[in-house]
């Protein structure tokens, strides 16, 4: 039988040879910078190797999935392209945004195995999930976004735009988190011989936490995030350097919280509403 020592560097090495193969692929297929393979390699060995597999096939499938929606009718989305901090390719800083925090409760979960862990990691994940999917299909709805603030209309792909489309799009993306978390720790449960009925908590838990937590990330990009305007194209953009070469002026917002940043924020914070609805249901 396997001692946990052993258990863990196996898992690590496991972990180390997928999450290779699977940025090595994305590099290729030019869904990930080399920075960014570079990111999702350690990432997925941190998650994997600490958290064991079930962790890790949840962080696997959001890549898969996420990297796949980013090229779903790519064309048509080139028209707003311009107004996002970065394009289709992920780098260090997006993958560590998005995966940084499950890596980061992978390892706490290593040294404490509490349920809480367990919960954030799956609204975290949840999070990044549902704002993927609110993002990558909210922008090809046929209706104009409205300010999550205000409710005023506003053009396609403004931070802080949420659509009907893009919010049912991210409670989608919470649920698939929830049912494939639910599937994989029933599994986990049934090989261990313990009791399955004690995970009631996790679809409500990640479908909570992923559409609060991608609904806070609107919030931040409507409120706080660092917004600019090309003077040249006369467009509002999140970056500092606009795609037709212009150096853009700050226009709102803190200048040194990016995309990237709320993504992380929002992340954490649909970790804290998973963690207590497992408080509520299931602790």
């Amino acid at each position: 039988m396997l001692t946990l020592h052993n258990r863990v560097l196996l898992q690590l090495i496991t972990g180390l040879a997928l999450s290779t193969i699977i940025a090595a692929l994305a590099h290729r297929r030019r869904a990930l910078t080399s920075g960014g393979a570079v990111g999702a390699i350690l990432v997925g060995t941190i998650t994997f190797g600490f958290g064991g597999w079930v962790w890790g096939l949840v962080l696997f499938a959001f890549f898969t999935l996420s990297s796949a929606l980013s090229h779903y009718r790519q064309r048509q989305k080139e028209a707003v392209a311009d107004k996002f901090q970065k394009g289709s390719r992920r780098d260090l800083a997006q993958v560590l945004a998005n995966g940084g925090l499950a890596a980061l409760l992978s390892f706490l979960y290593y040294l404490d195995p509490h349920p809480a862990l367990l919960a954030a990691f799956l609204g975290a994940m949840a999070t990044v999930n549902a704002d993927t999917w609110g993002t990558e299909i909210g922008i090809l709805s046929p209706d104009q976004p409205r300010l999550i603030t205000s409710g005023r209309k506003v053009p396609t792909g403004t931070s802080g735009g949420v659509t009907l489309l893009g919010t049912a799009a991210s409670a989608m993306g919470g649920v698939f988190i929830g049912l494939l978390g639910y599937l994989l720790l029933c599994s986990q449960s049934v090989l261990r011989g313990t009791n399955p009925l004690r995970l009631s908590w996790v679809i409500p838990a990640a479908l909570v936490g992923g559409l609060l937590g991608s609904l806070f990330d609107s919030l931040l990009g409507a409120t706080v995030q660092g917004i600019y305007y090309c003077a040249r194209c006369g467009v509002e953009t999140e970056r500092v350097l606009h795609s037709c070469g212009l150096r853009t002026s700050h226009l709102r917002g803190l200048r040194r919280l990016n995309n990237d940043q709320v993504n992380f924020v929002s992340s954490l914070f649909g970790a804290l509403v998973a963690m207590a609805l497992w408080g509520v249901i299931g602790g």
